[in-house]
């Protein structure tokens, strides 16, 4: 599929076989790079030939079932807009919709989502989600969230219920208040991560303020782990967003590096040399590079607003990296606050404070992007003491 980009991912459909024999047909996913979507098709056996799709839609097909005694399939199709329902097929020719999940839906606001388009800093060519409020209208200005990691656009046609997350954005919620929300793919620099998330990210959010959708002065950000880092890192070059979100981030590549993994006991520092964090090199040989890319070093220039969440039993971030960030800024008199779950890992797990996390963002997002009333945990903070008793979400 390189010559069309599309990937063929092969489906078992024999739960009990442990090896695929010459004489079955191969049941594949397909998956159009480019344009996102997805569908099926077959690899006959036996034949150096090329996939046979069988078809191909604008939107998501997973959870694929076959029939033991028949050629007759189940799967599932979802859009951002509409919940994975259930369809069967005799032959993967024409197919029938079994399900309705979720018909309280049409009672609520929901959005669209669409690929975005431009060209990025970098001089690159540049593809992200941009998901729009119902009711869109061109010619209004909304507030706009940037929500990143690596590269989500893949996930153009994922549903994503109105649910408390583990920490990521609530992007169905948010759309359905009437946000825009952008989620732009990253392509990084070998040495360089901080400055190609400024050059995607930002780029990005000013294509789509020069379109005349979003409003200049109601722009945030939003990133959890990598995304987190990655959101700090931007607000330290730029004062273009007016509230930033960072959950379990790292602040310090140098204090970072020497660590270990708590969950896993895993050394820290391949990740800084060959992995995500694509520094390339180790601290000894390049430390202009581990000082460029720690946000810490630069946090004199920050203008934005900063919630950071950093729990106490992260195992993949430590929770000192938040604390070395929260003491930095309050040092510098920048505005920050720190959220810790305690016993809470590197995601929430618990639905209370998966639920009580969304509240909190809301109230920050709906403060500086919508001129909503602060809150109390905003207005006075919530004393350690009085943690466990006065939530602060009050006004």
């Amino acid at each position: 599929g390189r010559k069309s980009n599309t990937s063929y991912r092969d489906i078992p459909t024999d739960p009990e076989e442990r090896f695929i024999r010459r004489d079955r047909d191969l049941l594949l996913r397909a998956f159009d790079e480019r344009d996102k979507r997805s569908g099926l098709a077959v690899l006959p056996a036996g034949k150096a030939a090329a996939p046979v799709q069988r078809f191909m839609r604008d939107d998501a097909v997973n959870q694929v079932l076959k029939a033991k005694e028949a050629d007759t399939y189940l799967f599932t199709r979802e859009t951002f807009s509409n919940p994975p329902d259930l369809y069967a097929s005799n032959g993967l020719g024409g197919e029938v919709r079994l399900s309705r999940i979720n018909p309280q839906q049409s009672a609520y606001d929901w959005g669209t989502a669409e690929l975005f388009k431009w060209k990025a800093y970098d001089g690159r060519e540049a593809t992200g989600i941009l998901y729009k409020p119902e009711g869109f209208e061109p010619g209004r200005k909304y507030p706009l969230i940037a929500y990143f990691y690596e590269k989500l656009s893949d996930d153009l046609h994922r549903y994503i219920p109105p649910a408390p997350t583990p920490s990521r954005l609530n992007i169905s919620f948010y759309v359905s208040r009437g946000y825009l929300v952008l989620a732009p793919d990253i392509s990084y620099t070998k040495g360089y991560p901080g400055r190609s998330a400024y050059d995607h990210v930002v780029s990005g959010v000013r294509a789509v303020v020069k379109r005349g959708w979003a409003d200049s002065t109601r722009l945030g950000l939003q990133g959890q782990s990598w995304g987190g880092y990655q959101a700090l890192h931007i607000i330290t070059r730029t004062p273009l967003f007016r509230a930033a979100w960072a959950g379990a981030p790292v602040a310090n590549m140098t204090s970072a590096y020497g660590g270990i993994r708590w969950e896993s006991g895993l050394n820290r520092q391949f990740q800084y040399e060959h992995s995500q964090s694509r520094i390339g090199a180790s601290l000894w040989e390049k430390p202009n590079l581990y000082m460029e890319n720690s946000p810490l070093f630069h946090l004199k220039s920050v203008k934005t607003p900063l919630v950071v969440m950093a729990n106490d039993a992260d195992g993949a971030v430590p929770w000192y990296q938040g604390i070395e960030l929260f003491t930095a800024m309050r040092r510098l008199n920048k505005q920050v606050w720190m959220l810790n779950y305690n016993g809470e890992a590197h995601n929430l797990v618990e639905r209370r404070n998966r639920k009580d996390i969304q509240v909190r963002q809301q109230q920050f997002f709906d403060w500086l992007l919508k001129g909503e009333k602060p809150s109390r945990w905003i207005t006075q903070g919530v004393p350690a003491v009085d943690k466990g008793r006065d939530w602060g979400l009050g006004y």
